[in-house]
């Protein structure tokens, strides 16, 4: 078999890909494309998923949410995982169990099976988020991380928005099932790729050879899952039910850092968030995150309440600011890999407020313009900010912490989305002052709009403080 070794250090006229290495790049870029496409193409199944096996909504959503808790409790468990017991040979596992897991959603005779399938190509999706990016530093030379990191960002981006389209078109002319069995050719293919391409695991001195924190890791599981849980239960009410489960996330907080201090092996060395340039980066990149979910959240309702489009014509609008982060993704890596990483995270940051800026402050009558045009400006300024962010925190990692680094990077991400999905959903219902949100006037639409905005913007400038603040910005840019 062809395992690329890459030396790190070498100099910038040489750090040229390799065919090997772009081959275990592109399985790479195949496992985050398969990961994202697996969150975004189950959404616009859920209709058909009611009626076939004639559920409430509140039901089929489950397969939704199993899906997305299983990445969100697990993600920084098989990061550490894959740091302890090779990346490679997790990395296929992970591809393995979401094909198999794909196939059983495809064929699940009955609801709660699905969901229990859901959850399992989860756990492989989880795996697959993790170990991508840990993969860059044994894959590419370091100053082409930021090009490697545009790449996997690219991919993610077609994912989320491929998925609504071709779910939409698999579900008419194949069937709800044809939605998870789409996964299986290309997740062939992706493991075909990772086995003939990864680079082996190094072997580890027995001084490196550590225990699971199996303690720890159960314990950040159940919070994560209480936290998940309650800030999507109750359809944008909080009831006694969010309370007590928030309640239950921060006595889990609690238990996991007084069990991480006293582990011998720690699932996350709790030293590591003294580094002021990595919490910056986490705190950033759950922010950005957070604003982000505001234009899934609000767009469809704005889009079909203020100006009466229909639901081919929405997603199609929904559509171009993925497109355009997609297409931004490889730019944004080279502009990273030249202009610095950290400088490329304040201008994404900027990027963001701005366009959120006039997404709070644009009135209806500007038209769709009015909203595509700040979209897409949002949109690729998050294509940069992720690259230069991503590539800022595991530029420096070392090996046997990147697994983590790299679910913890995702855990903060995704932490972001579920909190935006409900905090972004909950003032959009405030501002609009609406009981029943599809049912809202125009004006009270827009206005739920502008202020959701208004609050997004605060956000990212508060990311925009951390990342000025942060010690790493004004770190000289180093050479090979």
């Amino acid at each position: 078999m062809v395992r690329p070794v890459i030396v790190e250090g070498v100099s910038a006229a040489s750090a040229r890909l390799t065919p090997a290495s772009r081959w275990a790049l592109a399985s790479l870029s195949m496992s985050m494309l398969l990961s994202s496409l697996g969150t975004s193409i189950a959404n616009v199944g859920l209709p058909a998923l009611a009626q076939a096996f004639d559920a409430s909504f509140q039901q089929v959503q489950w397969v939704v949410l199993a899906y997305l808790l299983a990445i969100t409790t697990l993600i920084v468990s098989v990061g550490r995982l894959g740091d302890m017991t090779g990346r490679r040979r997790l990395l296929l596992a992970g591809i393995c169990l979401f094909t198999v897991a794909s196939v059983l959603c495809g064929v699940a005779p009955t609801l709660w099976l699905l969901i229990a399938a859901r959850a399992a190509q989860g756990v492989g999706a989880a795996v697959m988020m993790a170990l991508t990016m840990a993969f860059i530093g044994e894959t590419v030379p370091k100053e082409k991380t930021g090009s490697a990191m545009g790449l996997l960002a690219m991919m993610s981006a077609v994912g989320t928005a491929l998925g609504p389209s071709l779910g939409g078109l698999l579900i008419a002319g194949l069937g709800w099932r044809a939605i998870f069995l789409v996964n299986v050719p290309l997740g062939i293919v992706t493991l075909l790729l990772a086995l003939r391409y990864l680079p082996a695991d190094r072997p580890k001195a027995r001084t490196e050879k550590a225990r699971f924190d199996h303690v720890g890791t159960l314990l950040l599981a159940m919070t994560l899952a209480a936290y998940a849980l309650a800030v999507t239960t109750g359809r944008g009410k909080f009831g006694l039910l969010n309370v007590a489960l928030l309640a239950a996330a921060a006595v889990g907080i609690w238990l996991f850092v007084r069990a991480e201090g006293r582990a011998h092996a720690p699932l996350i060395r709790l030293a590591m968030f003294r580094d002021r340039a990595l919490t910056a980066g986490l705190a950033m990149s759950a922010l950005v995150s957070t604003v982000m979910m505001a234009t899934l959240v609000v767009g469809p309702f704005y889009l079909s309440r203020a100006f009466g489009l229909e639901a081919a014509m929405v997603g199609l609008v929904l559509s171009a600011g993925p497109v355009a982060a997609a297409l931004a993704g490889v730019p944004a890596g080279r502009l990273v890999d030249g202009l610095g990483a950290h400088r490329m995270t304040v201008i994404g940051l900027v990027g963001i407020a701005a366009g959120c800026g006039v997404l709070s402050v644009a009135p209806v009558s500007f038209g769709l313009a009015g909203y595509i045009a700040p979209t897409i400006v949002v949109t690729i300024s998050y294509a940069l900010f992720q690259t230069a962010n991503n590539t800022a925190i595991m530029l420096d990692v070392g090996t046997d912490q990147r697994g983590v680094v790299s679910g913890m990077l995702n855990l903060s991400r995704n932490l972001g989305f579920v909190t935006g999905a409900s905090v972004m959903g909950a003032v959009f219902a405030l501002a609009a002052s609406a009981s029943d949100i599809t049912t809202a006037g125009v004006v009270a639409v827009a206005t739920g709009m502008r202020v959701t905005f208004a609050v997004a913007t605060g956000l990212i400038l508060i990311g925009l403080a951390i990342a000025i603040a942060s010690p790493a910005l004004h770190k000289p840019k180093t050479s090979a």
